[in-house]
């Protein structure tokens, strides 16, 4: 079963994911222009973030993870974005194995795992300060349907700085994250139960069979078969 909360730390997510019966993997994760740091089974990861569908492979294990928010996970985790694209690696990969061990063993004793992962994450935001402003401009240019030229003028830099700024940011370039950031409102709209013809128009697709080509490409399977369960 899967529960999530707001965190301590801004804009980030606190999720849990249980199984709940014998099958073998769960649904895919979706594009989400967001990385995360996870704990399952002893094992401290990061999830890179996505380009496409990633399924999970093997029997169904107890997940907890923080969803950082897009962009900022680089500067707490100290490697660019792109370096992870698509990836799940080993925390032990990216930082000094015996700080990996002593924050294991932190959250092996907990009685929460997820809540000290949280104050673990906590702590690094910590020691590396704030976030870049710019990046949360950036997200909220592009997640209102601005186009990457006008979204480049808006924070008064040139598209190439902006290009390079994103794959350290967020993995991939500005057009990719403007098509993944559209996708999630899609996505959350036709879950409310507005119509496909609506949810893409007031997505910013074009129409609707520009909604689906997109919802197929960067999910995987058809919009009908996401809200159906099987996403």
């Amino acid at each position: 079963m899967y529960a999530e909360r707001a965190s301590r730390l801004t804009g980030a997510v606190v999720w849990t994911n249980s199984p709940t019966g014998t099958g073998t993997g769960t649904g895919p994760v979706l594009p989400d222009g967001c990385m995360d740091l996870l704990w399952s089974e002893g094992r401290l990861l990061v999830a890179g973030p996505d380009t496409r569908p990633y399924v999970p492979e093997g029997q169904a294990r107890s997940w907890a993870g923080v969803r950082f928010f897009p962009g900022t996970a680089p500067a707490l985790l100290g490697v660019p974005a792109h370096e992870l694209r698509d990836l799940r690696v080993e925390l032990a990969d990216l930082w000094p194995a015996d700080r990996v061990r002593r924050l294991s063993d932190r959250i092996a004793a907990a009685p929460a795992p997820a809540t000290a992962l949280e104050d673990i994450a906590l702590d690094r935001a910590a020691e590396a300060g704030d976030p870049d402003p710019v990046l949360r401009r950036l997200v909220a240019c592009l997640d209102a349907g601005r186009a990457v030229s006008a979204t480049a003028t808006e924070l008064g830099l040139g598209e190439r700085r902006l290009h390079r700024l994103c794959l350290t940011a967020f993995g991939y370039g500005p057009k990719t994250l403007a098509r993944i950031l559209r996708l999630q409102r899609a996505l959350a709209l036709a879950r409310s139960g507005t119509p496909y013809a609506e949810t893409a128009v007031r997505a910013g697709y074009a129409d609707q069979p520009h909604l689906a080509r997109e919802v197929r490409e960067l999910a995987g399977m058809p919009l009908r078969e996401l809200l159906a369960g099987r996403g």
